[in-house]
């Protein structure tokens, strides 16, 4: 399985420049069986989302075409209106059209997402290729138990997608909290954050692949819109599981 994660600058509240972007960034990036954005990805972190929130489907419908012009899988968060209510949805769309989708869980309520956005309640784990990955987006990273791992059944996972707006001003503990939910969960986690501006907050990236024990496996340069690709050892990793059984033993 190989991955690219797409640290980007993203223009504020311009879907059209940032799919523009993103599909610049995916095509100059290797072949890969994912591609993983960052939260929000198509207009920014907007805590107020009238008037920035898609309604259209058009970033969504971008993903669907990009996942099978390439046959890969494209990841990533949008502000989302729906039904009346304003959603931080995680997609993840395979080649075939196929979307499975995320509503974030845990909002923000110091930067007030919770007003506005409705929460999810689901943890949602997908396959793909042989692969289960477990949907995550920002602020999740701080809650360990909505992101408990098994060791077999519906709720376990081999990889963790965060997908985020993490500020430049709290990058410590997303360095810290990538690595804790890798270890404590034996598993890979795909921590993809953002750089640049919006009118809140400056961002630095971080975006990263973490290992099963804790260690960076490939991470882009601070500052800097880049992208990164990475091969997952499976088999590595489910040899360590297996030798050490950790996930056999959880609450």
């Amino acid at each position: 399985m190989t991955i690219t994660l797409l640290q980007l600058d993203i223009v504020w509240a311009c879907p059209q420049a940032n799919r523009e972007q993103a599909e610049q960034a995916i095509l100059a990036a290797p072949c890969s069986d994912l591609y993983v954005l960052p939260e929000m990805w198509s207009t920014g972190f907007a805590t107020e989302p009238d008037g920035i929130a898609e309604k259209d489907g058009a970033s969504l419908g971008w993903m669907r075409q990009m996942a099978a012009r390439l046959d890969a899988a494209i990841a990533g968060s949008i502000a989302t209106e729906a039904d009346g209510r304003f959603y931080n949805r995680f997609y993840f769309v395979k080649p075939t059209g196929e979307t499975v989708y995320y509503d974030k869980h845990h909002l923000f309520t110091y930067g007030g997402e919770h007003r506005r956005y409705t929460a999810g309640r689901q943890k949602v784990i997908t396959e793909w290729r042989g692969v289960r990955f477990l949907l995550q987006v920002c602020y999740d990273l701080r809650f360990p138990i909505f992101a408990r791992n098994a060791a077999e059944g519906p709720d376990a996972y081999d990889v963790a997608l965060y997908v985020a707006s993490w500020p430049t001003s709290r990058r410590a503990p997303w360095d810290t909290l990538l690595r804790a939910r890798a270890i404590e969960n034996q598993c890979y986690v795909c921590g993809v954050d953002r750089v640049g501006t919006d009118p809140a907050c400056d961002y630095n990236g971080g975006t990263a692949l973490i290992d099963a024990y804790g260690k960076t496996v490939a991470a882009c340069p601070d500052g800097k819109a880049c992208s990164l690709t990475a091969t997952l050892d499976m088999d590595g990793l489910r040899a360590f599981r297996k030798k050490f059984p950790v996930l056999e033993d959880r609450d």
